[in-house]
């Protein structure tokens, strides 16, 4: 693949996150298009340096992957106890956050 159609490709998901992100209002979905929000910006940071032919930006994709699977981790737990307090995943029934 060339590095422009790996940037294409990359902006067609990170436009597809935002979409998803903007219409959907389960939390769940929600926080599923901005990881593939984040997955698009990793792999357009892939074609870049795969376009420079520099390898070490592996290392950082790689640093990009274990933040994300921490955030992951963390949203997930926040979505949880959210559901726990309100019985709901719907981003609509959230106008404030108070008990």
């Amino acid at each position: 693949m060339t590095t422009a159609s790996v940037l294409g490709l990359s902006l067609v998901l990170f436009v597809l996150g935002v979409i998803a992100f903007f219409v959907k209002r389960n939390l769940l979905a929600q926080f599923m298009a901005v990881e593939i929000m984040l997955n698009a910006a990793n792999l357009a940071f892939l074609g870049l340096a795969r376009g420079a032919e520099r390898v070490d930006a592996q290392v950082i994709i790689f640093l990009v992957m274990t933040v994300a699977a921490a955030e992951a981790a963390l949203g997930l737990a926040i979505i949880l106890m959210v559901f726990r307090r309100k019985k709901s995943i719907q981003s609509e029934d959230f106008r404030t956050l108070r008990g």
